[in-house]
């Protein structure tokens, strides 16, 4: 039986020992009442680890981490003050990577921290907002303390959390981390006008969270019978969804349904998902997987970048000292709908940074190659869309420059002379 307690109960010296591993659940499955008592009791149990891919709770900071030491995926969400603080360990891995590293031991998980919605009839909780790699973390576990939350909501997926399983119960109400829609920019909108013209009837979306990718499920309103198969889904599905845009009909399988690692958004979506059969979480061997991708056809993949060098190389972890995002789902991706039928991979970035006075397409990444240039299907900036798949090395320098800054194209063409001479 498990133990059962409140926040105020929660005394985790009697699970956790010196030098246990802890591997937390992520996003806006982010146990934050687990990881408020990590921060304050710690210390005292001495030489703690912990293990987030992402998170968005602003909860992890340099001060909090005194407690324990952090390790993630990237500078996701409010990670990136951790990184400039220097106490963050980065381990540079494909989401999809995650899981298989917490059951080989690679990524050690004596402890897991998940947050669940209330039981069902049968005694069952929903993973809720997660489903990515929480079974990997519960079924490796010693301990699995679970944060039952009124506040998540109940949705359907590969399994369920039996109350048998969780050695420790911590029963809350709080709204879960949420993650607003953001207003998109001028810019935005005009990068999101150019994707939307890949988006087609029957295309099936798998897109991140943020201004763009928003705006390019509010400017695909138009379209008929759209799907999702995506590592996350925000607030944009939902309004594809009520639109009546967003069916997943056409589908090759799961016809009729949306799936998702995670939900990523706010309490409207949460509410969307609650009880809602047609969504399905599923972990990253389903939502990552190559030999699952690959049967999807008009599947349209919207990434970021940091930089994008003139052959085409995609850094979209740092810039310089400064490490900015990660890996995540990114190459998985950009392969499958690179390889999909009538699909597109498309990696989108602003022009410039810094109020103009920086180049993104630039002639030499500043940082690491976080997809290679033979992957890359489509770039685009806010001057336009440079289709890259199967060009030469020399006229990929010409289609970059086009969609560069004016300010920065003659510069660029410049730094470009060698590699059309040579022709690689």
């Amino acid at each position: 039986m498990s133990h059962i307690t409140d926040a105020a109960g929660l005394d985790l010296a009697r699970f956790l020992k010196p030098g246990d591993h802890i591997v937390i659940g992520q996003a806006c499955g982010e146990p934050a009442t687990l990881v408020e008592a990590l921060i304050a009791q710690g210390a005292g149990i001495g030489d703690l680890r912990a293990f987030i891919a992402t998170s968005f709770s602003g909860l992890f900071t340099p001060e909090s981490a005194d407690s324990f030491t952090l390790s993630s995926m990237g500078a996701i969400g409010a990670l990136r003050s951790m990184t400039k603080a220097g106490k963050l360990s980065v381990i540079p891995c494909h989401v999809g990577q995650i899981g298989p590293m917490i059951e080989a031991g690679i990524i050690g998980c004596d402890v897991a921290f998940v947050q669940v919605s209330p039981a069902d009839d049968d005694g069952n909780h929903s993973f809720g907002l997660t489903h990515d790699h929480v079974q990997a973390m519960v079924a490796k576990a010693r301990v699995v303390i679970a944060e039952v939350n009124d506040s998540v909501p109940y949705t359907f997926g590969e399994a369920m959390l039996p109350a048998s399983k969780i050695d420790c119960a911590v029963h809350v109400s709080r709204i879960p981390s949420q993650v607003m829609p953001t207003t998109a920019s001028e810019t935005d909108e005009a990068i999101a006008k150019i994707i939307a013209n890949y988006v087609e009837d029957g295309s099936v979306l798998q897109v991140g969270v943020g201004a763009i990718p928003d705006a390019v499920m509010r400017l695909s309103r138009d379209r008929k019978d759209l799907g999702v198969h995506s590592g996350m889904i925000g607030d944009g599905y939902v309004d594809l969804v009520e639109a009546g845009v967003m069916t997943n009909a056409r589908k090759p399988f799961d016809t009729g349904i949306g799936i998702a690692g995670a939900l990523i958004g706010s309490k409207r979506l949460f509410d969307h998902a609650h009880k809602n059969k047609a969504i399905r979480m599923c972990s990253a061997a389903i939502t990552h997987e190559e030999s699952v991708l690959v049967r999807i056809p008009k599947l349209v993949t919207i990434n970021s970048a940091v930089e994008i060098d003139l052959t085409g190389q995609v850094n979209a972890e740092a810039s310089g000292s400064a490490y900015m995002g990660g890996t995540g789902g990114q190459v998985d991706y950009v392969r499958a709908g690179s390889r999909s039928p009538g699909g597109h991979s498309i990696i989108a970035l602003s022009a410039t940074a810094k109020g103009g006075s920086l180049s993104k397409i630039v002639p030499t990444l500043n940082g690491p190659v976080t997809t290679a240039r033979a992957e890359v299907d489509v770039i685009v900036t806010e001057f336009g869309a440079a289709e890259l798949k199967g060009q030469s090395l020399a006229e990929r320098t010409l289609r970059l420059t086009a969609i560069a800054h004016p300010d920065f194209r003659e510069q660029l063409d410049k730094a470009a002379f060698e590699i059309r001479q040579r022709g690689f």
